[in-house]
């Protein structure tokens, strides 16, 4: 149907099916960042078959090979491993031989169901195509087309943490799957803060990606969009609390600027303003400032609550404590 395949063939030095497991996971991140495929293993982009033979501990032979075919989720390419190993055990125990055959996973009974016996490698209808000649691949061909190759999610990782500073942790869930780095990619290309795009990807923005029907983050909001939110943020122009509050709004198709001013919620950050609105509350809690020089730190936490409700909420909170400490030391 016009639609290449790709089959990739492993070695035969994989010795468990965690690693079989950890194996598939490494190439699907593989195919995935270098826009091959989008490896949804469960709509059947990606499918894996595994071989399977047992030796005795410290024999260079391999046993007798059985393949499990078409496996859909790489949780199910450790299970079918893992049951198949198991299963050959318990006939090598019984002192039987290995018949060589394919076989599928069953989730329901987590053991391997035969399909068909094959005899000999006669079985699998190998032969050449006719109709394709050899394709000679050159030395220097290869080595353009390796030029070209999209950074994989290890070397974006090292990115994220050599020349963005983000933790371990951080660059490890940003580089889980492509589309999430690719979104972190153009957030911060627009002059996003990288460790606050970080913290709000991870903490606000996966928390509700699950619940969304669009395949891609940017398919619900705007890069663009998302990075004038955190600019706002990070230049004192409203609170993180309001920005989880347009955040909220967003998702149904405003902009964060439009959001911003449909409800005034623009911090003020005039110290003039500000130094108002700290002596007018100053000037009506006497107590509440002899309370403070007595050691009492609630009631620093009382006198910015009061300056807050005062100012609705538009006092930049960082900038008001500070002169409130200030002016405190006045009185």
């Amino acid at each position: 149907a016009g639609t290449p395949l790709v089959e990739i063939v492993s070695e035969p030095d994989i010795r468990s099916g965690k690693e079989a497991a950890a194996f598939v996971e490494k190439m699907k991140s593989l195919l995935e960042f270098g826009d091959i495929s989008d490896v949804k293993m469960e709509e059947g982009s990606l499918r894996c078959d595994v071989n399977i033979s047992l030796r005795p501990y410290g024999f260079e032979g391999y046993g007798t090979k059985v393949e499990i075919k078409n496996l859909n989720s790489v949780n199910n390419v450790q299970r079918a491993v893992e049951a198949e190993i198991v299963r050959q055990t318990e006939i090598y125990l019984k002192g039987e031989s290995v018949v060589q055959s394919t076989r599928r996973y069953d989730e329901t009974t987590r053991k391997t169901v035969l399909m068909r016996k094959k005899e000999g490698a006669v079985d699998y209808k190998y032969f050449p195509e006719p109709n394709i000649p050899p394709v000679l691949i050159s030395d220097e061909f290869y080595s353009r087309v390796k030029s070209r190759l999209p950074k994989t999610a290890l070397q974006r990782k090292e990115a994220y943490i050599n020349q963005l500073g983000l933790s371990d942790y951080d660059a490890s869930i940003l580089t889980s799957g492509k589309d999430l780095s690719d979104y972190f990619d153009a957030i911060v290309g627009f002059g996003a803060p990288f460790k606050s795009t970080a913290n709000w990807l991870i903490s606000e923005v996966l928390s509700v990606a699950s619940l969304r029907s669009e395949k891609k983050f940017a398919d619900w909001i705007q890069p663009q969009h998302m990075a004038d939110l955190l600019i706002m943020v990070s230049e004192g122009k409203i609170s993180g609390k309001q920005a989880k509050e347009v955040f909220a709004d967003m998702i149904n198709g405003e902009t964060p600027k439009e959001i911003v001013a449909k409800k005034g919620m623009t911090q003020v950050s005039d110290e003039g303003q500000l130094l108002l609105w700290v002596t007018e509350i100053l000037d009506h809690n006497a107590q509440s400032i002899e309370d403070y020089k007595n050691g009492k730190d609630r009631a620093l936490g009382f006198l910015i609550g009061q300056i807050m409700k005062l100012s609705k909420g538009k006092a930049n909170p960082a900038m008001t404590s500070e002169l409130l400490i200030k002016e405190l030391s006045k009185r």
